[in-house]
């Protein structure tokens, strides 16, 4: 790697005296052939650390699989695996008024999803929907537009909802609350 200051000067000087056909041509003292030489080994050696780093990048982001087949073939934790199927419960429309400091009313719209563990959380969940609903209502009821705006909001609102659905159901498990319709007038 020292030695690449003095094949840049000698380039430098072989353009400016007009000798590159002396170096082409092999007509010259045989320096040229071992600078070409030089160049030849340098531009190898970097297209092989750049391969070898393009492999291990690879390797390392997981492409090819080979962390988690190996796991799975040696029978590695069951909980790691991704679930096979979700299950859903829909809820029905909810209509709220926003809390807001004018004359003029807000209303909130929605229409959401529960993500459950399992299906057998399901007779859990209706079981105590009264308690659910109410809990959505006194948490709806308090937010303002401006707390709706952006999606910072709405997944501050979406947390929350699920926050308050697994506090009420608490043996049963809810993953996710979707969105299916929100509409604020």
């Amino acid at each position: 790697m020292t030695d690449e200051p003095d094949e840049a000067e000698e380039a430098v000087a072989d353009a400016a005296d007009g000798d590159g056909e002396d170096v082409e041509n092999g007509d010259g003292d045989g320096a040229g052939k071992k600078s070409g030489k030089k160049k030849l080994i340098l531009f190898a050696v970097i297209g092989i650390v750049v391969l070898a780093g393009a492999g291990a990048g690879v390797y390392f982001s997981g492409l090819l699989g080979g962390d988690d087949a190996a796991q799975t073939a040696e029978g590695g934790d069951a909980a790691a695996a991704p679930p096979v199927a979700a299950h859903y419960l829909d809820l029905d429309e909810m209509v709220v008024t926003l809390g807001g400091t004018g004359r003029k009313s807000s209303f909130l719209k929605m229409q959401l999803s529960l993500e459950l563990e399992s299906a057998v959380d399901e007779a859990r969940i209706k079981s105590v929907m009264p308690r659910i609903i109410d809990n959505f209502q006194v948490f709806l009821r308090e937010l303002r537009i401006e707390e709706l705006q952006g999606s910072h909001g709405l997944y501050r609102v979406k947390e929350e909802l699920l926050a308050r659905v697994n506090a009420a159901a608490h043996p049963a498990k809810v993953r996710d609350v979707l969105f299916r319709e929100m509409l604020v007038q």
